[in-house]
């Protein structure tokens, strides 16, 4: 069985299709950020670390977590890299990985929510963690209706990923927000 339907058992063992999220599933949510890093260019670990995007809870989503003391069954099988960025999106002090944004160039360092450490974090990884991050918000932003929520940082991820995703993260992030001034 191949990573991602393996991962997909393990959330529908653990109830994930009973929690809600953005007026749908978390685990539907969870799917579609994984086909929408996929259809972005990301590459299967990266898209693997966005279907486990917040499998320990975030700053703003506690609905649904696996305890830390998890991480090497989760590892085993989603693989290091992918549960690694899975575990430091989840550890994201927003406030902290925002002005890391706002900086652009390494290093970059962010606090850790669940340690309170400051963290190194490589510039690969954080570029990884930017790309996760905006699919993550611009998946569900037309549900949730939350414009406004570190909406200048989410620009400034869209901008720093447009030559990696081919202008992609430009033209995703101007669609969805168009509709905010729609609405």
């Amino acid at each position: 069985m191949d990573k991602f339907h393996a991962l997909v058992d393990l959330l529908k063992a653990e109830k994930a299709l009973d929690v809600g999220h953005t007026d749908g599933s978390y685990l539907g949510h969870c799917a579609s950020v994984y086909r929408d890093m996929k259809r972005w260019g990301a590459d299967e670990d990266l898209a693997i670390a966005g279907l486990l995007h917040s499998l320990y809870g975030t700053g703003l989503f506690q609905s649904f977590k696996l305890e830390l003391d998890r991480r090497d069954e989760i590892r085993a099988v989603a693989g290091e890299r992918a549960e690694r960025l899975a575990y430091l999106n989840c550890a994201i002090v927003y406030d902290s990985f925002d002005e890391q944004v706002e900086q652009g160039a390494p290093p970059f360092r962010m606090e850790d929510r669940f340690t309170g450490a400051d963290i190194n974090v490589a510039a690969e990884d954080f570029e990884d963690l930017m790309f996760l991050q905006l699919v993550d918000r611009l998946e569900q932003i037309p549900r949730s209706k939350k414009y406004a929520f570190r909406q200048a940082a989410f620009r400034r991820m869209a901008e720093l990923l447009a030559e990696r995703t081919g202008g992609v993260s430009l033209e995703a992030y101007d669609k969805v927000y168009a509709a905010a001034e729609v609405g």
